[in-house]
């Protein structure tokens, strides 16, 4: 797809996908195949084959925000959550939700991050988690923190050259079930694969030679 963003243009609705970020998650095409028809002759997105609301909830189903949509229809468009959340995927990345700053780039809401160190579209997770056959507990241990005063706000994620994710601003980590692991205002996650405090860096990728912008 060449990084090119993708626009599919409805009556009320426009429908963007950027092919760099998707991670396969299927919402899209499972939840609405109406819409969403990948194998199908023709534009593979089709916007006015649903409601408009049925349509946003759809794309903001998409984890990793290669779905995103703009309302030209005077309703409202896509605002950063309450809560800036982590999710820690089994065996994947790391799913964020929240008012994303990626080095210089953004706003973003949605993102999935590489932390098993093969993917090609770093800091993005491409699926090579699969091929790699990365093995991440989605269930690390918790860790005592207090409740955080603010729990939204931007949050800057800076990938360090050769080294972890710095992220910067009120976040919450929890794991694929669900469960509270932290909550911090400033962390580095790993991004090499090999920490042995998953998802934390622990300095595993200066003693591995990992390389990455």
């Amino acid at each position: 797809m060449g990084g090119k963003v993708q626009e599919y243009r409805g009556k009320k609705i426009v429908v963007r996908f950027d092919a760099d970020k998707c991670i396969h998650s299927r919402n899209c095409v499972l939840g609405r195949p109406e819409v969403f028809q990948a194998n199908a002759p023709g534009a593979w997105i089709k916007p006015d084959n649903a409601s408009t609301e049925e349509l946003v909830t759809t794309v903001l189903a998409c984890p990793s925000g290669a779905l995103t949509y703009e309302r030209i229809d005077g309703g409202p468009q896509e605002a950063p959550p309450p809560v800036n959340l982590l999710r820690v995927r089994e065996n994947g990345p790391l799913a964020i939700h929240a008012d994303i700053r990626i080095g210089d780039s953004g706003p973003l809401h949605r993102a999935t991050l590489c932390r098993c160190g093969t993917s090609k579209s770093k800091p993005y997770c491409d699926g090579s988690h699969d091929a790699a056959g990365f093995l991440a507990t989605g269930e690390p241990t918790s860790q005592a923190s207090e409740p955080l005063a603010v729990r939204n706000g931007v949050l800057a994620v800076s990938p360090i050259k050769d080294g972890p994710l710095k992220v910067a601003g009120n976040l919450e980590l929890v794991s694929g079930t669900g469960r509270t692991l932290n909550r911090v205002q400033e962390t580095w996650l790993c991004r090499c694969g090999e920490s042995k405090n998953k998802p934390y860096c622990d300095g595993t990728h200066k003693k591995i030679g990992f390389k990455a912008d």
